[in-house]
């Protein structure tokens, strides 16, 4: 009877469902297929039997990328002073630190100096558990300040976007952000230094119409939601019906928008050859 008492494994159908993805349980992709996690964990977070890239974050992502996994985190306690003091059904203050508790996070983007293949580079990772990965005051200064750290230090510098776009509870200052970011992009090509963009599920709004798409080379990661504005908004403003497939990497990337697809299984490797080839 030792069958019958045994007891079912747990489902998760989110990563967020986890903390650190115990022994003993399963993920279930959006196409019904079920993986162990500790095999999903293993393999990057993609189910081996149909490529699905499990949403992750900056954790996973510089665990994933940095040689041995580690890194050196700078800019760590940079925090939004609440500049238009917000307010809707609860304050801006309130939201911001409810995040925190939940995420551990200061803000929804974290920076990490590091190895790739032995290769000093500058990682700044997107975290889409912060308040949707919004684009705020602290995101745009923690991006400038890793352009001028990697101009400083002769380093390569990539940026891993993950967001819902520009943070509406800081107004006109997110929308700031934009301008702030492609200024420091100019001095950083100036500078003759490279700077890799990798677009993940989903990379949408003031983040794509901004710093996402001027890396010198732009990678995504296969089926990523990427644009601008959602499809429905856009269906609505041109009076037609979207192609299928439309704001994905595949899309992007027939229409010259991706130079490069990749898995995430693949994508230190790939990271790895661009960066040599580059410095």
């Amino acid at each position: 009877m030792d069958w019958f008492l045994r007891k079912k494994k747990k489902i998760l159908t989110s990563i967020d469902d986890r903390k650190d993805l115990p022994k003993g349980l399963w993920y279930k992709t959006p196409n019904g297929k079920i993986v162990d996690t500790e095999k999903l964990k293993k393999n990057a977070y993609v189910n081996p039997e149909d490529g699905y890239h499990v949403r992750i974050h900056s954790k996973e992502y510089f665990k994933i990328l940095f040689d041995n996994g580690k890194f050196m985190e700078m800019n760590i306690k940079i925090t939004s002073k609440d500049p238009i003091k917000w307010i809707d059904y609860k304050k801006y203050t309130d939201r911001i630190t409810e995040a925190r508790k939940k995420t551990n996070l200061y803000d929804a983007i974290r920076t990490g100096k590091g190895k790739i293949g032995g290769i000093k580079v500058l990682i700044s990772c997107m975290d889409f558990s912060f308040i949707g990965g919004s684009m705020g005051s602290v995101v745009g200064e923690k991006i400038s300040r890793a352009i001028k750290y990697c101009i400083d230090q002769k380093l390569p510098y990539i940026l891993i976007s993950k967001s819902g776009g520009a943070r509406i509870m800081e107004s006109s200052f997110s929308l700031m952000q934009m301008a702030k970011t492609i200024a420091r992009f100019t001095q950083l090509r100036e500078s003759n230094l490279p700077y890799i963009s990798v677009l993940t599920d989903p990379t949408t709004g003031g983040v794509t119409a901004s710093y996402a798409l001027l890396g010198d080379i732009n990678i995504a990661e296969p089926g990523a939601l990427i644009g601008f504005a959602g499809p429905r908004v856009i269906k609505e403003i041109i009076g037609r019906d979207i192609p299928k497939g439309f704001q994905t990497s595949e899309f992007l990337m027939e229409h010259g928008f991706i130079d490069l697809i990749s898995p995430r299984t693949e994508l230190k490797k790939n990271l790895y050859k661009l960066i040599h080839m580059m410095i």
